[in-house]
């Protein structure tokens, strides 16, 4: 009979301190082992004992058991980050404890610097082995994508095309499995909505623009309050008919809102930097343009739908008091006579 091994994942999101490690460990082992001795059935409560009482306890489970334990610890950063390396090194040493049983770990961490933050007596116990894996290609995520489109569609309903089109967009931004799914989920969707028997590439790219318009809107909502006053500067510009506008257009119609909110007013180079910012996300386009003698500027324009950033914008509370409502399209008109 071969040696029996069991495997413990643990999320290190949400199980991140050295206690409630130790005891999910045991806590699992327990539900799996239906033949445990009396002995190895103690319970390890999950707040309440000295740690190192909860780490005798596991020691005695894992000898009573025997076998091979594997802990995966997933999002391991977060564990080390919040609790230090403290759980590692006594996860990495236990096996100098056990003599019927040994203990093996595996860690998964999208931060490859993780590492930095650990001791190097932690380092030196866990003798690692450091695999990378590289973001998914456009076959890869082919493979994925045919696996799950035959648990939730019909057979015949998806288009040639659409599997391989939501593989290479997904590819081309980050080999995000999850954002080839997303692609796949919301074409059916838009499909649905459509009545249509089919789902098609053209149901894949609403998906796509909807996926982004919904990142940007989210992205809107948390910016901070001076980033919106600037943003509803440039939305004021673009009611008036301009399209394209400049930092200095905007920095004038800025520092005329930022007094009526009880607002710091920043600095022109403060607002352009703010402005490079909504550039990074997306919110805008920029570019610099000069304009001879009278030096160079930066101008810009809205590339997505305004009037989903409008209404993002005006359902902050402090954007849509009485005095800013007056500072609507005619007001600002008049600044530019």
């Amino acid at each position: 009979m071969g040696t029996v091994c069991r495997v413990v994942h643990l999320n290190c999101e949400v199980i991140d301190t050295q206690y409630r490690v130790l005891a999910q460990i045991s806590k699992t082992l327990l539900g799996e082992d239906e033949t445990a001795s009396d002995k190895a059935r103690v319970h390890i409560p999950m707040t309440g004992w000295p740690t190192d009482q909860v780490y005798q306890e596991l020691k005695n489970q894992l000898e009573a058991m025997g076998g091979v334990l594997i802990i995966v610890l997933d999002e391991i950063d977060k564990l080390v980050k919040k609790s230090g390396d403290e759980t590692l090194y006594n996860l990495s040493r236990i096996n100098s404890d056990l003599k019927k049983s040994k203990v093996s770990m595996i860690g998964i961490s999208n931060d490859l610097s993780f590492k930095d933050f650990l001791d190097p007596r932690v380092l030196s116990s866990l003798s690692e082995e450091e695999l990378v894996f590289p973001p998914y290609n456009a076959l890869q995520l082919c493979d994925i994508l045919q696996q799950r489109a035959e648990m939730a569609f019909l057979d015949g309903v998806l288009d040639e095309g659409v599997i391989p089109l939501c593989a290479a967009l997904a590819a081309q931004e980050h080999g995000d499995a999850r954002r080839a799914l997303d692609l796949l989920r919301v074409s059916g969707e838009i499909a649905d909505r459509d009545e249509s028997d089919r789902v098609s590439e053209r149901h894949v790219k609403g998906a796509q623009a909807k996926i982004e318009a919904d990142s940007m809107i989210e992205c809107i909502a948390t910016l901070p309050t001076q980033s919106k006053v600037v943003l509803y500067a440039m939305l004021l510009l673009d009611q008036m008919g301009q399209t394209i506008f400049t930092s200095g257009e905007v920095s004038r119609i800025y520092k005329e809102i930022a007094p009526a909110m009880e607002l710091d007013v920043l600095t022109h180079r403060r607002i352009t930097d703010l402005i490079s910012e909504l550039n990074m996300l997306g919110v805008i386009n920029t570019r610099v343009v000069s304009r001879g003698r009278y030096g160079r500027t930066k101008e810009m324009w809205f590339d997505t739908n305004i009037h989903k950033i409008w209404d993002v914008i005006t359902a902050d509370p402090r954007l849509s008091t009485q005095g800013l409502a007056e500072r609507d399209v005619q007001w600002c008109r008049s600044l530019f006579r």
